[in-house]
């Protein structure tokens, strides 16, 4: 009687054909992942961006000739700036996070006392966060990064 059996039966062709079975698999969960976590651009306008970088230089500059700075402390809840120099009817705070779009925030400030501007601040997710302070007329504006 022959000892031969049938090629399922032996390891090599399995070892053989597990690596491009792995491979495969791989690249399968990976095209999957990306697709499912896709990642927008952060600034869809960014050449329009890009253009108004002047202005944006301008408005800062006003910022330090006007000698208007702003320390932002954002608690459970609520985002608090303390503002020097100017105290405008109103701020508006834009909270841009570093890497996702979707997650950027934009509040309107009320004065509370003695400089200090309040709103309530839905939960922010984590990461690093740019955080641009204008008054409402948009003539300056204050940027400070947080984490």
């Amino acid at each position: 009687m022959s000892d031969l059996k049938p090629w399922y039966r032996h390891r090599w062709p399995w070892l053989l054909m597990s690596g491009p079975g792995a491979v495969i698999v791989a690249g399968a969960v990976t095209t999957w992942v990306a697709f499912a976590t896709a990642d927008g651009l952060v600034a869809e306008d960014y050449y329009k961006q890009g253009l108004a970088v002047n202005r944006v230089l301008a408005k800062e500059e006003e910022a330090r000739r006007l000698g208007v700075s702003a320390d932002v402390h954002l608690g459970k809840g609520a985002i608090e700036v303390r503002l020097a120099g100017q105290h405008p009817e109103a701020l508006f705070v834009h909270l841009a996070h570093a890497t996702r779009s979707g997650h950027d925030v934009r509040l309107r400030l009320v004065p509370a006392a003695g400089g200090v501007y309040t709103a309530d601040l839905p939960p922010l997710a984590h990461g690093r966060w740019r955080i641009v302070i204008e008054d409402a007329r948009g003539s300056w504006r204050v940027t400070r990064e947080a984490s």
